[in-house]
């Protein structure tokens, strides 16, 4: 997937930060972060996105990956405050408590483009899979909300299982039945939450799908374009050959 991106490079005291957001935002994309149960709904090319930036995630050690889904249309789904997400590795050493500082240096950015290698990902999220299941396994995803952002911080693997359930929602989501209706359909869950001690309910981000409104726009992917008000209008077919 080719992603186009705006990188930010600066320096707080001896560290060097790279920090990248999406080019345009991810409009019809929100989040809503676990208490206990959040929600995270898209449309077909957010989910998509969202898949690609993980995986983007997955292959960037040394980048904080942010995205501000609260530029985004208000969703008219679930409940709470909406917030943005960060992602970064766990051997960066990123503290929620010091995003505000860096957030507030996100200031005249590079456009950046990169690519993708789903190879590479579907590799990783089977390693990841292969030793989930593994006496003392512990390759989950640490969370925390602060300034109104949700962070995870995980491993090179566990991202890019991640960025396979986004893949997943995306694909098969415009096929659900009822969202040509407007309905949202639970696709999946971002995996591996590091749940808290004690017991308890769980912690869990539900990965749903939604086409924006108005609905009548929805086109599942491969059916014909619809004209207003009239039928579907019949894909051209290619001309004879002389």
């Amino acid at each position: 997937m080719r992603l186009r991106l705006r990188e930010f490079r600066f320096r707080t005291g001896p560290h060097e930060h790279r920090v990248v957001q999406p080019w345009r935002p991810l409009r019809h994309t929100s989040l809503r972060a676990p208490d206990p149960i959040g929600l995270l709904l898209g449309d077909h090319d957010g989910l998509n996105r969202l898949a690609g930036l993980f995986s983007f995630a997955a292959c960037s050690r040394h980048t904080i990956v942010h995205l501000p889904l609260r530029d985004g249309v208000p969703p008219d789904e679930g409940v709470g405050d909406t917030v943005d997400l960060v992602l970064a590795h766990h051997t960066l050493g990123l503290r929620p408590s010091q995003w505000p500082e860096l957030r507030r240096r996100l200031r005249h950015g590079t456009p950046l483009t990169a690519r993708t290698d789903e190879a590479r990902t579907a590799r990783d999220a089977a390693a990841w899979r292969a030793r989930q299941g593994r006496a003392g396994f512990r390759d989950e995803l640490r969370h925390a909300t602060q300034a109104r952002t949700f962070f995870l911080l995980g491993s090179r693997d566990v991202f890019a299982e991640t960025a396979g359930w986004f893949a997943r929602a995306a694909g098969h989501g415009p096929y659900q039945k009822g969202v040509a209706e407007g309905r949202m359909k639970l696709m999946g869950e971002i995996p591996a939450l590091v749940q808290p001690p004690g017991g308890g309910h769980p912690l869990d981000v539900l990965i749903c799908f939604k086409p924006y409104p108005p609905y009548a726009h929805f086109r599942r992917p491969g059916e014909p374009l619809r004209r207003p008000g009239g039928p579907a209008t019949r894909p051209r077919r290619p001309a004879a050959a002389p």
